[in-house]
């Protein structure tokens, strides 16, 4: 408690008075960097005192570092150990390995559930001595109220990961995969784990030669067709290519579990020749089995370590969810995430996250609000937390960036980048140990000038 009143009272110091060492204040200079366009905030983990302060007050634009606030409030409603859950039902009866009725699976919202996993499903309804399904499929996503779009639309890239909307039947991160590969004079165009809930014209035509130039990619059209996109694969590849692998939004993850689920039952050895449903769970469903998703620290960490937006719309929304009860909204959880942050002193009453995960342009956070998010979690979650981020030269988005630098293994930290918004948030360790919270947030036009003064930064900070 003593501590954080501390950390309290240098931060309303800060507000007063700029505090920038002359070595930073001097970089920010010779690279001509507006400061009004930038916020820094960095304090001494052990007492801490202030060594860097700019604007620590003012809102920007966090773009992916809000995932700190999402995960933080998620695992403080939830513990790290928490699990996803994935129910498996039947309606009917169960004679001579005959199931006259529905399987009925009813979702939570888990965002890593996967191929691997519904192949497991098949192979247990295999081993409950179920030969046939003279049913459907019935999915129950009731627990989200759910977009009826596939994309967020953000950018022109719609068909690309990170705008891939979150479902409370969530499957195979929302990519659907395919394998492109020459054989003799066309081109085999496989969809991976029998996924056929999306159209697929193949117009490719395989050439002799070297896989160069316009035979080294064929022509790829995507077409929308209503809320879902349709796929037109032509022009020409070489026969010397190697397959091309191919991961975009293209349908509802929900078909997509559908389908695979279908083919991958048949693989199993269970006969089935159903239909898909959507509703809720029939009060007399009878429950099979419970898939469990791995522990939330370890979803935690894919998603501020890849930052991946996906995973942190579904942190936010159960979140809401659990707050709130469900169906979850984007308003419970902005409400939820208020409240438990709030409650834990680290975000202000204009802190604002929109979505969970910072692919917006109409989030707020100070470098303030940051920094305590930071600092409250470590308090609370040690180790844990600070092995969640991004490791400088490691793993995530800085695998590469302090790869061969002094900071490598020494920064552990959240990144954040859309046009005009390129920040970074987090811990860095000094070559005499001590531990620094680290925030730089810059927000303007040319955002190679924020990444090269958060580096500069960062580097001088590993040899203070």
């Amino acid at each position: 408690m003593i501590k954080k009143t501390i950390f309290i009272y240098l931060l309303l110091v800060a507000t007063l008075h700029a505090t920038l060492p002359a070595d930073l204040n001097s970089m920010i200079t010779k690279d001509k960097i507006d400061r009004s366009k930038l916020s820094i905030l960095i304090t001494n983990k052990r007492d801490g005192s202030i060594i860097a302060s700019l604007n620590p007050y003012k809102y920007r634009v966090p773009a992916s570092v809000a995932k700190i606030a999402t995960a933080y409030a998620v695992l403080l409603e939830f513990g790290k150990d928490f699990k996803w859950p994935t129910q498996i039902y039947y309606t009917g009866s169960i004679k001579g390995g005959v199931l006259d009725g529905n399987i009925v699976v009813k979702a939570y919202g888990d965002p890593t559930l996967n191929a691997s996993d519904v192949k497991g499903f098949s192979k247990r309804l295999r081993g409950y001595g179920i030969r046939e399904i003279k049913g459907s499929i019935l999915i129950d996503r009731s627990f989200f109220k759910n977009s009826v779009r596939i994309s967020s639309g953000f950018d022109k890239n719609f068909v690309s990961e990170y705008n891939a909307m979150p479902d409370a039947l969530m499957f195979n991160d929302h990519l659907n995969r395919l394998v492109i590969s020459p054989k003799g004079s066309g081109a085999v165009i496989q969809r991976s784990y029998g996924d056929k809930s999306y159209k697929l014209i193949n117009k490719l035509k395989v050439v002799n030669g070297s896989c160069r130039g316009s035979h080294s990619w064929p022509k790829i059209k995507f077409l929308k067709e209503g809320s879902e996109v349709g796929l037109s694969i032509g022009g020409s590849i070489a026969k010397s290519c190697k397959p091309i692998i191919l991961n975009r939004v293209l349908s509802y993850p929900y078909k997509s579990f559908y389908s695979s689920f279908s083919y991958y039952l048949q693989k199993s050895g269970v006969s089935f020749n159903g239909g898909l449903k959507l509703g809720v769970t029939p009060k007399n469903a009878k429950l099979l089995f419970t898939h469990y998703s791995k522990p939330l620290i370890k979803i935690v960490a894919k998603t501020l370590k890849k930052s991946n937006n996906l995973y942190a719309r579904h942190l936010f929304l159960i979140l809401g969810a659990k707050k709130y009860g469900y169906p979850a909204t984007l308003a419970k959880s902005r409400r939820a995430i208020k409240e438990l942050l709030g409650s834990k002193g680290v975000l202000e009453s204009n802190d604002f996250i929109v979505n969970g995960c910072g692919l917006s342009r109409d989030s707020r956070l100070s470098a303030v609000s940051a920094a305590k998010v930071l600092d409250s979690a470590y308090r609370d979650f040690g180790n844990s937390w600070i092995n969640s981020l991004s490791i400088a030269g490691v793993d995530g988005t800085l695998k590469k960036r302090f790869a061969h630098s002094i900071v490598k293994k020494r920064a552990f930290m959240k990144t954040g980048t859309l046009k005009k918004a390129k920040n970074i948030a987090g811990f860095v360790k000094s070559l005499n140990g001590n531990l620094y919270n680290c925030v730089i947030f810059y927000n303007g036009a040319k955002i190679w000038l924020g990444r090269d003064i958060q580096n500069k930064i960062i580097t001088w900070l590993v040899r203070h």
